[in-house]
């Protein structure tokens, strides 16, 4: 049985829930999810230029889980713009 997911603090919401290629219709696209914490561990550390020990802190999370969540965040990122695939973000506020 995993571990419980611990919760974690997500200050930050993306303007738009996606970012798609010019002149394709969504139906056409694949499409890649991208998490709320996802998107706060690219805001903290990619955007802000916090550390990530700091930004891990901020998240209430540990620096090696920072690290991971980033690290997948930036592959789904970069996967979506070499691959011309729609990256989709709930913008909805936490709970």
């Amino acid at each position: 049985m995993p571990r419980p997911k611990i919760p974690r603090n997500i200050c930050g919401r993306p303007a738009d829930s996606c970012f798609k290629p010019n002149g394709l219709p969504m139906h056409q696209l694949e499409q890649v999810h991208l998490g709320r914490d996802e998107f706060e561990a690219l805001r903290l550390v990619d955007l802000l230029g916090m550390q990530q020990q700091a930004a891990a802190v901020e998240m209430g999370i540990s620096r090696q889980t920072l690290a991971n969540v980033l690290k997948a965040a930036r592959f789904k990122v970069v996967d979506c713009l070499t691959q011309g695939k729609a990256l989709m973000m709930s913008n909805e506020p936490m709970e």
